[in-house]
């Protein structure tokens, strides 16, 4: 083979993972194909000519945007360089207006001509992210009803919890129980109760539309509400709009004592966190809220 340097050039450029390598100064001194078609693709102002853009000053440049990923980019880079770590490894989110993308990034030393050089990969780590995203939300699911379990409801209130403490929000939490669904079970079957919780799952759904929002499967016939950044008044309308709608789906329940459809009792309430506050505070007061809708009567709120 006359020309081994074209030779290699094109396995380089052949490679989908996208390729830089530069000197010990962040100096880039080669990329490959790969490279430059994605900077093109993805509005990078720089087109063609990467030889010589200190890529170091690149990424401290980027974590004046994003504080996290840019930084700890050029300290692994910088660690390498300085032999701090043999290499460096780093997953991070590279998201499209049209898709979800995520990428590895490895930085490796290399000597050449009595010179040191790293070499710098981007790997397209997308399906991965998507499967291991993917085996997250079945954990994170009730299997019957297809809204988020007990231990996603918990997850979910503490980081709620935290954030509307930091922004000094409130934060609502609704405990929702099927009235004498047990009658219902004993008197159509399991198997007919099981279709009566996917159908209030469903419907559930429909009243939780912002991130700040959840819906649970709290245990058995019992549900949950999380409304971060939600008044007492606000969550009231709310949850008196889906005791309408869980009369409307008209479910039979001929021996319950309230009504003879499925109704609901909801325990509802509102705290703003504070230091020295747990959510769990929250949960406790909405449930003895719960209780007392159930000695009322049942088919009601109480706050």
């Amino acid at each position: 083979m006359k020309d081994v340097k074209g030779f290699l050039s094109a396995i380089l450029d052949s490679i989908t993972d996208h390729i830089t390598v530069i000197d010990s100064s962040g100096i880039i001194q080669y990329v490959n194909k790969s490279w430059t078609e994605f900077a093109s693709q993805n509005g990078c102002l720089i087109k063609e000519k990467w030889q010589g853009i200190n890529y170091i000053e690149a990424c401290d440049q980027a974590s004046e945007v994003d504080s996290d990923y840019g930084k700890q980019v050029s300290q692994g880079i910088r660690s390498v360089i300085n032999q701090t770590i043999e290499n460096f490894y780093f997953e991070y989110p590279c998201h499209s207006p049209k898709q979800k993308r995520w990428f590895m990034m490895r930085v490796t030393p290399l000597k050449y001509d009595q010179q040191n050089y790293f070499v710098i990969t981007h790997q397209n780590i997308t399906e991965r992210k998507l499967a291991e995203q993917k085996v997250r939300d079945l954990a994170r699911m009730d299997g019957l009803t297809n809204i988020a379990n007990r231990r996603y409801f918990d997850e979910f209130l503490n980081a709620e919890w935290r954030r509307c403490l930091r922004l000094e929000l409130p934060i609502s939490l609704a405990i929702i129980d099927l009235d004498h669904f047990k009658l219902l079970n004993d008197t159509y079957g399991h198997q007919h109760g099981d279709q009566c919780l996917i159908k209030i799952g469903k419907l559930l759904k429909q009243f939780v539309n912002r991130s700040s929002d959840i819906c649970a499967r709290y245990g058995g016939e019992e549900f949950a509400i999380v409304l971060g950044n939600t008044s007492t008044t606000e969550a009231q309308a709310l949850l008196a709009s889906l005791l309408d709608e869980i009369a409307h789906l008209d479910i039979a329940n001929p021996n319950s004592s309230v009504q003879p459809y499925l109704t609901a009792s909801i325990g509802l309430a509102t705290l703003h966190p504070s230091f020295g506050l747990h959510e769990n505070t929250l949960v406790h007061q909405a449930d003895n809220m719960l209780y007392k809708a159930k000695e009322k009567g049942r088919n009601r709120i109480e706050s």
